[in-house]
């Protein structure tokens, strides 16, 4: 016999765990669907990555966040939100890609690649770090082209391009610099863009002393073996080169809200279609949470301004059925 939850939550990271919790404690039953890993963006984070955040800003569920530094690092927050999973016991399926939802006989039926199940309701909180944002430049598909940093050791010796100008770009030609790297850095802007205050004059210091070095208002052309091409308002630059890496943001995936009737808007923003009092998408029934609310602007929405949520969709869940009982 098949079961129908009362809510499907698709995404394990925070806000998704979030969810879980406010279900579990309104008396709801819930399943909470996950494409990777538990809070697979954290863990797909820089090896060393501090947040900007205290830990108190992170914490769901009402359970405590202890931290032995100012800010608590990414290990520290995979530690953290296994502790919040067992501690409630949550009900997850991991490593299960979410494929298509459809309507069925007044509930959804949502289809896996391990799996079919039937829902009243759908909470969409998949976050965006799956899809990198391209260069669209001859040779960013070879090898040595890379659109996640994790670990600083593998680029001992080699020359490091960083493209960007924001907290990741900063943290990934800091930290390589430091293990050896011979790092140069490809930035449009005239200027270092949002960096944390802590990370900022530092990497200044490294550019002024040269000992990374930095060209604005420039892009990144070209990608061949060997070297790459850089566009600067002196000219063409190319410059020897072992490694990409492009910290140019992510995007959700847009072509997974199309795929299962969510609207977006038409311009560059992608804003998809939701009460901001309910989370409730033009779906009937289908709710958004987390950072996916913010398109393209994904510097909107974080943990700590997100975590709410949560409350708001299983607050407006419980009293639909209250309304649908009188």
């Amino acid at each position: 016999m098949n079961t129908t939850y009362d809510i499907i939550i698709i995404g394990a990271g925070p806000i998704g765990l979030a969810a879980g919790i406010e279900a579990q404690k309104a008396g709801q039953s819930y399943l909470i669907v996950e494409k990777g890993c538990l809070v697979n963006s954290i863990y797909n984070y820089p090896l060393n990555m501090t947040f900007f955040s205290t830990s108190d800003r992170l914490e769901i569920g009402g359970i405590p966040f202890p931290s032995i530094h100012a800010k608590p690092t990414r290990a520290e927050a995979m530690e953290y939100y296994r502790r919040v999973a067992d501690t409630f016991e949550l009900n997850i399926n991991l490593f299960e890609q979410v494929n298509h939802l459809e309507s069925a006989d007044e509930v959804y039926k949502l289809s896996t690649d391990k799996g079919t199940y039937f829902t009243r309701h759908v909470v969409v909180a998949v976050g965006f770090y799956g899809i990198p944002n391209l260069l669209h430049v001859p040779g960013e598909n070879l090898p040595k082209v890379r659109h996640y940093y994790f670990d600083p050791h593998y680029y001992y010796r080699q020359k490091v391009v960083v493209v960007g100008a924001n907290n990741s770009a900063a943290d990934a030609a800091l930290e390589t610099w430091r293990k050896g790297a011979e790092v140069t850095m490809v930035i449009r802007q005239p200027e270092l863009g949002s960096i944390k205050y802590w990370t900022k004059p530092d990497l200044e210091n490294r550019i002024k002393a040269g000992e990374i070095k930095a060209y604005f208002n420039a892009s990144l052309t070209e990608v061949r073996e060997g070297e790459v091409e850089i566009q600067t308002p002196e000219g063409k630059v190319t410059l020897k080169n072992d490694f990409v890496i492009a910290m140019t943001g992510y995007q959700p995936d847009f072509s997974f809200l199309e795929k299962i009737g969510i609207k977006l808007t038409e311009d560059e923003k992608r804003y998809p279609q939701y009460h901001p009092e309910t989370m409730e998408t033009n779906l009937p029934n289908v709710y958004l949470a987390g950072v996916i609310c913010g398109g393209m602007d994904t510097h909107v929405w974080f943990i700590e301004n997100s975590r709410e949520h949560a409350v708001k969709i299983i607050k407006d869940i419980v009293q639909e059925e209250q309304t649908e009982r009188v």
